[in-house]
């Protein structure tokens, strides 16, 4: 897999190296020249002295050919910049946006040209309500620009879909349950596994599935 990463900072940087190690060809590129020059001796990949918000400058870092775009900038317009040229300009399959500051989220979508985007704050609050919530669903990823989005819900000991097999709960179409967490252990979620209370159970859901699901799996 063919990555372009903007920003090398911290993030750019970890993320570059990461993916270098799995055996992704990973370009990295960043405006700061006194920051590539340093990376170029340090990392193992090509780091490009380059502002990613110039549509020559991705050519030249091969966003053409490339299958997935991170923009992973400290900058929240140059995220969005970067994310709409690497969309409109090289229909880049999968672009991923880094968000700086949680307010301006809603702007991350597919008006430009972002597949997922990932901000910190909301994460950690997804992994904060996940850990200390029963009996309510909460979001803990959004993909594809919010029309789909991982959920988590552990199961209250009344939670309706409690001692039922995953095949008798009626899920629409659209909605998959992905994992079940049991005492600390995965579970794999085929159709005749029985859910219990006090199940950690991840489900992909749609914007228009994610009440059904709650419903089935919440006592309101």
């Amino acid at each position: 897999m063919k990555v372009v990463i903007a920003g090398a900072g911290n993030v750019g940087t970890f993320i570059a190296t990461d993916l270098a190690q799995s055996g992704h060809d990973v370009t990295l590129m960043d405006k700061d020249h006194g920051l590539v020059q340093r990376l170029v001796k340090e990392l193992e990949v090509p780091v490009l002295d380059a502002d990613a918000c110039e549509v020559t400058n991705l050519q030249k870092a091969g966003v053409a050919e490339a299958d997935v775009v991170v923009a992973a900038t400290g900058d929240d317009e140059d995220n969005l910049v970067v994310s709409l040229l690497a969309k409109m300009e090289f229909a880049v399959p999968r672009v991923v946006a880094r968000v700086n500051h949680p307010k301006n989220h809603w702007l991350f979508n597919e008006s430009w040209g972002v597949d997922v985007a990932v901000s910190t704050p909301h994460l950690l609050t997804g992994v904060v309500e996940e850990a200390v919530t029963v009996g309510s669903l909460v979001r803990l990823l959004q993909l594809e620009q919010g029309e789909a989005n991982l959920v988590e819900v552990t199961l209250a000991p009344d939670s309706p879909a409690a001692d039922r097999s995953i095949s008798d709960l009626g899920l629409p179409r659209d909605a998959s349950v992905v994992a079940i967490i049991r005492d600390r252990h995965v579970v794999v979620p085929r159709g005749d596994v029985v859910l219990r209370a006090g199940d950690e159970v991840l489900a992909l859901v749609t914007a228009t599935s994610q009440d059904a699901v709650r419903s089935t799996m919440v006592r309101e």
